[in-house]
């Protein structure tokens, strides 16, 4: 039992270390960062309900596991390609279309979720009713 705490200790820490790694090394990252710390502050300004924030939750961690598997994915293609190959940019590119793609879902998501009750904030003040 000590042996199975201490390797779900070791597997935790290895996580966190990768973590860690990723928000040191990936500009994008630290983007992704900001632009989900915005949103969670509208969200609790916006009262939001729990099923708008389940949605918000999973769109932000869907943002941020693409941009890690994109980070893993970078770092194996250069140990395996340390010299440029065709395939090896595929690997990246790829890899970088499915952070895209997420981003946008997550903008998307974002205006469905958080531009009604925005609006609804905003608009007395822009046309003063």
């Amino acid at each position: 039992m000590i042996d199975f705490i201490a390797s779900r200790l070791q597997s935790f820490r290895h996580a966190f270390r990768g973590w860690w790694y990723v928000l040191r090394t990936q500009h994008n990252a630290w983007i992704h960062a900001l632009i989900a710390t915005i949103v969670l502050l509208l969200g609790f300004w916006l009262k939001l309900s729990a099923r708008d924030w389940a949605v918000i939750i999973l769109t932000i961690t869907m943002v941020f596991a693409a941009e890690f598997i994109n980070t893993a994915i970078e770092a194996v293609v250069d140990l395996a390609s340390p010299t440029k190959h065709p395939l090896a940019k595929v690997g990246k590119d790829v890899g970088a279309a499915a952070v895209l793609i997420a981003a946008l879902a997550a903008v998307l998501i974002g205006l469905l979720i958080l531009g009604p009750p925005l609006w609804e904030k905003v608009a007395p003040l822009i046309t003063g009713h």
